[in-house]
């Protein structure tokens, strides 16, 4: 009897210690000011693409802002990247028609690729528009890219009218461009 009676005074305890016991995100260990709350939230069509600036190639900063109302295709890409070698002769070949309408941005991710391979790739392909380095990969975090190559259709306003993960090809970019310009 007695056995009983703690068991059951037992239990009551755990379970107001559950009910009562409020879930926390902090990480155990770390004072409270070091805690950070990260919000990931991926990047829909219709609203506006996140804001990043990059270094290219060649040492230049690019942003979406420096854009000035113009359309802008966002490619991200590596030099290892199979589907991203099928992709590049459409690239070039798209910019060096729309090149006064629309810029490319070509986003290497660079933290699992190198500046040499990215460089190679993009003198191989002749790619002939701003090639921008992702060394920690902020950009594509902030982009939620999982599979590469990943395409985001950026109209004059910021916002993105269309995402396309995998390779492009010439007909698909053209109907991709109608809704550039709209």
């Amino acid at each position: 009897m007695k056995n009983g009676i703690i068991a059951v005074i037992g239990i009551v305890i755990l379970t107001i210690f559950m009910i009562y016991r409020v879930p926390s995100n902090e990480i155990e260990g770390l004072p409270e000011q070091e805690q950070t709350k990260v919000v990931v939230e991926t990047p829909k069509v219709g609203y506006h693409a996140p804001r990043f600036s990059l270094s290219s190639l060649y040492g230049q900063t690019y942003s979406l802002e420096s854009l000035e109302g113009k359309p802008v295709l966002i490619n991200f890409w590596a030099s290892w990247c199979e589907p991203c070698k099928t992709e590049a002769p459409e690239l070039v070949k798209l910019y060096e028609t729309y090149k006064d309408k629309i810029e490319i941005y070509a986003i290497n991710v660079t933290a699992s690729d190198t500046f040499e391979g990215a460089k190679s790739f993009a003198e191989e392909y002749g790619f002939s528009f701003p090639v921008l380095m992702d060394e920690q990969a902020e950009t594509a975090k902030k982009f939620a890219i999982q599979p590469i190559p990943t395409t985001f259709f950026v109209n004059r306003e910021g916002v993105i009218v269309d995402i396309v993960v995998g390779p492009l090809n010439k007909e698909l970019l053209e109907n991709k461009m109608k809704l550039l310009f709209k």
